[in-house]
């Protein structure tokens, strides 16, 4: 049996009611979910380039504000693909396992003619996701879920990077005060609870994590059990990535016997 996961390693994340201007404040301290994602680029023996791996960490911290912004049950992926650079940024999320995680594809990639956003929401296991895609423009991801928020959530968002890794999602609400939303800035957004009337109405946590592990990515490759010349060439073991995380794993021919 796994241990349970410390509650420090956990960020809180926080859904907060703006009464008056009607828009919800979903905020969290993101510290906890970078630490664990560093600890598992080194781990993996991964490297990323420093402008890819910052805009992984704001798509990171915009799923995750966006799924407390979103009914419990839902499991929520993004990707990204972007033209230049040519990468494929991935994150996917779910308050029911309370788990964040993401990675880069910078091999193989297609080259589209401009740059696109996929998102997929699942609700129940075993059944098709809800699918949205649409074109997103400049190399921001905070700017991406904004134009996410206005062509599939059908309503204005905006989401703002604070100071010590803490990042705050303003969502309207049906009736929102549309004046003050628009001149909202991130000052404003710091000092949210002191100047405006709000309502704590609930939390959730998440952590880094992918749930991945040897015994589940063997039985992808069942394919190649009666090929394995296919898969490995000439070649005793292989090492296999995982597709959400990256997670590098050592794979032998005896493995698939």
């Amino acid at each position: 049996m796994s241990e349970p996961v410390p509650v420090e390693e956990f960020s809180r994340v926080e859904s907060i009611f703006v009464r008056h201007r009607n828009v919800l404040a979903v905020r969290a301290q993101l510290t906890p979910i970078y630490t664990d994602y560093y600890l598992h680029l080194m781990q993996h023996e991964l490297k990323q380039p420093p402008d890819l791996d910052g805009m992984l960490k704001d798509l990171l911290a915009g799923l995750m504000l966006h799924c407390v912004a979103r009914p419990w049950a839902e499991t929520i992926a993004w990707t990204v693909n972007l033209r230049a650079p040519r990468v494929n940024l991935f994150a996917t999320g779910s308050s029911l396992e309370e788990t964040i995680t993401g990675r880069l594809f910078t091999e193989d990639v297609r080259e589209p003619d401009r740059n696109f956003f996929y998102s997929q929401t699942l609700t129940q296991p075993g059944t098709e996701p809800r699918t949205s895609t649409l074109q997103v423009d400049g190399a921001d991801p905070l700017f991406w879920v904004e134009q996410y928020y206005m062509q599939s959530e059908q309503r204005p968002a905006k989401l703002f990077r604070l100071p010590d890794e803490t990042f705050v999602l303003i969502a309207a609400q049906p009736d929102y005060d549309e004046e003050w939303f628009e001149a909202l800035d991130a000052a404003q957004v710091a000092t949210l609870e002191s100047d405006e009337e709000t309502k704590l109405l609930e939390t959730r946590k998440f952590r880094f994590g992918c749930g991945c592990d040897l015994e589940k990515i063997l039985p992808v490759l069942g394919g190649w059990r009666k090929r394995p010349a296919d898969l490995f060439g000439e070649e005793d073991k292989i090492v296999v990535q995982c597709p959400r995380c990256a997670a590098r794993y050592l794979v032998t021919r005896d493995m698939l016997l």
